[in-house]
């Protein structure tokens, strides 16, 4: 397994530096920024920053969308950052959130989102695409771009399994990664891709404390967060269809505010409980956390992301970097 850090893109630029630093020094080998314009500074000069503060670790969105940005301008982007890191850019795009809902604005449709993919990827690897009768090349553009897609319900974790290097799950639950990767595994095979050649990541923000009541308290804006991909899921399919592991803790969901995203002091967080906070993030020594990578490498997980952003990050990374990242190593 290997580890990554997600940044909020909020942090002041002197100690996203060093954050990113002592990471890459702890053995992270990806660095990734959330891309929401409006509620965050913007990512890319971010990543720039993180490129030339690093010297091996790759680097990306989690997640961008198709709709904020054309194609051909996400393309130019990380094609542009890919010649100044060395090849060392990542597309990671989802069919659009935070950044969209809170202008007033839907995620793109599924098929849009494919097609962005796989556009997005060819333009930035120098080949030319056609979009709305338009051919567009990137003559400049020449290195690899990976492309990592998030998604939760079976019809987008198909489409992933059809066209993506790697997907992108935000919860910590071994379990219902398994459901999805289920669904990853018939879209590969159907579009006579090999599954297993497709990386798995699992996202979410971590404690390193015995203070579980402390630690459920600073990271319960996550389940709220994603509660909102749940509920979406909820309105577009049958409920035989999704597990009720999945389902059943929003029974209870309130009003989200999107100006709150991310907040761990936001009032929209009363109805989460403990135990899916434990399930889908990871709380406690780093005993119980090694145990529950474990478990997750074992569904299958090939990167862990740290959303880095409950405070006490250096300490986090240290421990981290001195006790967790040289077991999945030297395992």
């Amino acid at each position: 397994m290997e580890f990554g850090i997600t940044f909020k893109a909020d942090f002041p630029r002197e100690r996203m530096t060093a954050l990113t630093r002592q990471a890459e020094a702890a053995g992270f080998t990806y660095g990734w920024v959330f891309d929401s314009h409006v509620l965050w500074q913007e990512s890319y000069p971010l990543l720039t920053l993180m490129a030339l503060n690093t010297e091996r670790m790759r680097l990306g969105t989690c997640v961008t969308n198709p709709l904020v940005r054309t194609v051909d301008v996400t393309a130019s982007a990380l094609a542009t950052l890919n010649n100044l890191s060395g090849g060392r850019m990542v597309l990671g795009m989802g069919r659009g959130d935070s950044s969209r809902r809170v202008i007033g604005k839907k995620p793109t449709t599924v098929a849009h989102f494919k097609q962005a993919a796989q556009d997005i990827r060819d333009l930035a690897e120098g080949r030319p695409v056609e979009v709305d009768g338009n051919r567009i090349h990137i003559e400049w553009a020449h290195e690899k771009l990976p492309v990592w897609l998030a998604g939760y319900g079976p019809r987008v974790c198909r489409t992933i399994g059809e066209v993506a290097d790697g997907v992108i799950m935000q919860f910590a639950d071994p379990d219902l990664i398994r459901w999805c990767l289920g669904f990853v595994r018939e879209g590969a095979e159907q579009a006579g891709r090999d599954f297993s050649k497709i990386e798995v990541m699992a996202a979410a923000p971590i404690w390193l404390s015995s203070d579980m009541a402390t630690g459920r308290r600073i990271v319960k804006w996550f389940p709220a967060m994603v509660g909102n991909h749940v509920a979406d899921l909820i309105a577009r399919y049958d409920a035989s269809e999704l597990p009720e592991a999945l389902t059943a803790y929003v029974a209870g969901r309130e009003g989200y505010d999107y100006r709150h995203h991310a907040d761990k002091d936001a009032d929209h967080l009363a109805w989460i409980d403990d135990d899916i906070v434990d399930r889908f993030c990871i709380l406690g020594t780093p005993e119980q956390h090694a145990k529950k990578l474990w478990d997750l490498q074992e569904a299958g997980v090939t990167q862990f992301n740290i959303y880095l952003m409950v405070g006490e990050e250096e300490r986090q990374l240290e421990v981290y970097g001195n006790e967790i990242v040289p077991a999945f190593r030297n395992a």
